[in-house]
């Protein structure tokens, strides 16, 4: 059986789309729920979120409600966004990371229109999944994300969702089809054409501001 590492923020409408969407990968790939903070991953390479440029944050939004629409997706943006992810990613580390602790509390975030930021909303979903609340705010859980997010670092991972297959990164929902057809033949990403690109020479950077 193959394996591929999953990382995502439960802050991203695209990582909500994407794990509805790891459904269509083959069935005998075994995959691992990494949760990481995205913000982490912004700082590190100096970029900005989609809901931190205006104009991107209103396309962001009216994209993610049409593509799920398109694709059947039960979909609703909470009732505030961005909002503080981080109860939820240690949340979803205190649950063993499972498939099932993930989709219940991207359903939560992500199927409701509730406010992300409601404390009852944190302590009622750690309730049913089997997790005391009070473990949300233990030393080991929060070192433990802080590591998950300095390893997907390591890894290159920049954005969230990235699914890690075989040590090849493929990011955003929309990768899907990629990642199906790498799947099923490898050698795809070994052309020549793929062996060119990954030697191209940069031939203009931006001048700082």
């Amino acid at each position: 059986m193959q394996q591929a590492d999953w990382y995502f923020d439960f802050i991203s409408p695209y990582a909500y789309l994407g794990l509805i969407r790891l459904g269509e990968l083959p069935s005998d790939l075994e995959i691992a729920y990494r949760p990481v903070l995205f913000a982490g991953l912004l700082n590190h390479w100096e970029q900005k979120g989609p809901a931190e440029i205006p104009p991107k944050r209103s396309w962001t939004y009216r994209s993610c409600t049409w593509w799920a629409a398109r694709l059947g997706i039960p979909f609703c943006f909470p009732a505030a966004h961005p909002f503080n992810s981080l109860p939820y990613l240690r949340l979803a580390m205190a649950a063993g990371g499972t498939a099932h602790a993930v989709r219940k509390i991207f359903d939560a975030l992500w199927t409701t229109g509730a406010d992300p930021s409601d404390a009852r909303q944190v302590t009622a979903l750690a309730r049913s999944l089997g997790v005391d609340p009070e473990e949300l705010s233990r030393r080991e859980i929060k070192d433990a994300l802080k590591m998950a997010t300095e390893h997907a670092i390591g890894r290159g991972v920049f954005g969230v969702p990235t699914l890690d297959v075989g040590g090849e990164l493929f990011w955003g929902a929309d990768a899907t089809d990629f990642v199906k057809a790498f799947l099923a033949d490898p050698g795809i990403l070994s052309t020549t054409e793929m062996q060119r690109l990954a030697a191209l020479p940069v031939g203009a950077a931006r001048l700082p501001l």
